[in-house]
């Protein structure tokens, strides 16, 4: 119910405020349809208002369902983030209801928003990517093969370790990395789990190359 009012509320009063000159490139990789997880890098606490921004229903007509740690739906904050979409995950004992929900939520063809650094890092460097990520991707597609499960790399850079009022920001969207082709014909938990530490690493790989590349033509301007 809330979510209308929140997306129009960030979209067209708070990001264009409190933000300088937005550079947005590779919305042509956001899908219209089917299941989708954006891979972001976490810089600070404005990477969850830029991301409907910038991939939300004004752009692909859909809605973000983010992935956030337990500890963040308590009190208010809690109410208005169920509320938003948002689903927890208590990341040091992570139960196996709560991640079979995400697997539902991809199942069904959302688009899921899942910080594979987990904590944010301000040094503008990609860090060790959590496992958790992939795991779920992977266990979604083998439950429905040929569902057609995407991960979307997205670099998001501030002008500032802690963006202030007018700091201008910049959102890069990947090429999809498509799930199916990372599963083996085997069906074990072994087989998967081997499939889903391949996936983290590519993930890995194309989110470095995106911020190296971002970096050495800022060193070049």
């Amino acid at each position: 119910m809330l979510t209308p009012l929140a997306y129009f509320l960030g979209e067209r009063v708070v990001v264009p405020a409190y933000f300088g000159p937005i550079s947005v490139t590779g919305q042509s990789h956001l899908p219209a349809t089917g299941p989708v997880i954006l891979a972001p890098t976490h810089r600070a606490r404005w990477d969850s208002i830029l991301l409907p921004f910038v991939a939300g229903r004004s752009v692909t007509g859909r809605d973000l369902r983010f992935m956030v740690t337990a500890d963040e739906v308590k009190g208010l904050q809690g109410w208005f983030i169920r509320r938003l979409g948002g689903f927890a995950v208590d990341v040091r004992r992570p139960t196996v209801a709560s991640l079979r929900h995400g697997i539902d939520l991809l199942l069904g063809g959302a688009m899921l928003v899942i910080y594979p650094e987990g904590g944010i890092r301000r040094d503008d460097r990609v860090h060790n990517l959590k496992p958790g990520l992939a795991r779920l991707a992977a266990q979604a597609e083998a439950a429905q093969p040929g569902l057609g499960v995407q991960i979307l790399p997205i670099d998001i850079h501030y002008g500032e370790d802690y963006p202030r009022w007018r700091c201008p920001a910049q959102i890069t969207i990947g090429e999809p990395l498509t799930v199916g082709r990372y599963l083996s014909s085997q069906d074990s938990p072994e087989a998967l789990k081997a499939s889903a530490k391949h996936l983290t690493e590519d993930l890995q790989t194309r989110l470095e190359t995106m911020v190296a590349d971002r970096q050495a033509t800022e060193v070049r301007t």
